[in-house]
């Protein structure tokens, strides 16, 4: 899991500094040739685009170094964690649910990826197959019993 999230991370590092770098310069550069700048728009998008860009690559090399200082090992066996699949049933409804727990760029609700950083995400992290857990929403809550659990083998430790 976080193997895949660097290298999503470096794939979009690598896009955006070529934007910044070779793109942009280029549209700049086409932008000047049409003359008053005060009133050209297209100079004016690709500076925005320039301060954007360069706040998000200054965003994600920060998030890339945070990841290099997580354990790619040794996380428990028995417990929900980074990369878990974890499959919990309504104690009200019976609805099955299954979720996995990722970072939060690679969420994706529809596919049932939540991000531990969630308020589901913080209440299934770090619990064992049997265990349950009571999820606070605005208008409701729900009491959720943890059924299965499935560690990722790179958390195997």
């Amino acid at each position: 899991m976080l193997r895949e999230m660097r290298e999503k991370l470096g794939r979009e590092i690598q896009e955006l500094t070529y934007e910044l770098k070779v793109t942009l310069p280029k549209a700049i550069g086409v932008a000047l040739e049409m003359g008053d700048l005060r009133e050209n728009s297209e100079y004016k998008a690709a500076l925005e685009r320039q301060q954007f860009v360069q706040a998000r690559l200054g965003h994600l090399s920060q998030r890339l170094s945070q990841m290099s200082l997580m354990p790619t090992s040794g996380a428990a066996k028995d417990r929900a964690g980074l990369g878990s699949m974890i499959t919990v049933v309504d104690t009200e409804t019976q609805e099955e649910d299954v979720y996995t727990l990722v970072l939060a760029e690679l969420m994706d609700v529809d596919a049932g990826h939540i991000s531990l950083a969630s308020p589901l995400g913080q209440a299934l992290r770090d619990r064992k197959v049997g265990e349950e857990v009571e999820l606070r929403l605005p208008h409701t809550t729900r009491h959720l019993r943890i059924t299965k659990l499935e560690i990722p083998e790179e958390n195997e430790g």
